[in-house]
């Protein structure tokens, strides 16, 4: 079984990174955003109370976040092991998914961070809200998210790196360079337990 978790910058990829190595291990790939719509769409009593976030443009609170995670994470399809997406982003989310993984006598056997630099992913983020026709992706826009994400993500990062269970990778080139890359990253991470 293989328990992963994926980070990154928005427009480093990581999503299509997610898919592509989902497909490849067998491994189900779980987005936070995923459950989000889903439990919202759903009009479940976390979905409802996350929508009240979402639609005023705030964060949903860990409490609400944490158990959408282990909710999705305690259903059948996560047996032979799982890709997180989006979670966690916050050191309080790290503490709580080890303490849902440490329920089932498990633990996340690899962290990889995909990095690239800003400049290059507004470059990125500029050029697929163009093809999207997204308004609301401007460079203010896309920079302010680039800034969240290094102030909500720095802690998390640490704590993995900290573990010496964070491998990171370059997340610059075409999407299979990427992927090749993330695959060996898997096959050589160092993981909490040892190999």
């Amino acid at each position: 079984m293989t328990r992963m978790l994926i980070i990154g910058p928005p427009g480093s990829g990581k999503g299509t990174q997610a898919e592509r190595i989902s497909e490849r291990l067998g491994v189900v790939a779980i987005s936070t955003g995923d459950i989000f719509r889903a439990q919202v769409k759903g009009g479940t009593p976390l979905g409802l109370e996350a929508r009240k976030y979402m639609d005023a443009g705030d964060f949903v609170p860990d409490s609400v976040t944490n158990e959408m995670v282990r909710s999705r994470l305690s259903e059948d399809d996560v047996e032979n092991g799982f890709l997180l997406d989006g979670y966690p982003r916050t050191a309080g989310q790290v503490d709580y998914l080890d303490e849902v993984l440490a329920q089932g006598g498990q633990q996340l056997d690899v962290v990889l961070q995909l990095t690239a630099d800003d400049d290059e992913l507004v470059t990125r983020l500029l050029g697929r809200a163009k093809d999207t026709g997204r308004s609301d992706d401007n460079e203010a826009v896309i920079r302010h998210r680039l800034d969240l994400y290094h102030e909500q993500t720095e802690a998390v990062v640490a704590k993995y790196a900290e573990r010496g269970t964070l491998t990171r990778v370059d997340g610059i080139g075409g999407i299979d360079e990427v992927t090749d890359r993330v695959l060996v990253a898997i096959d050589t991470a160092p993981v909490a337990g040892g190999r």
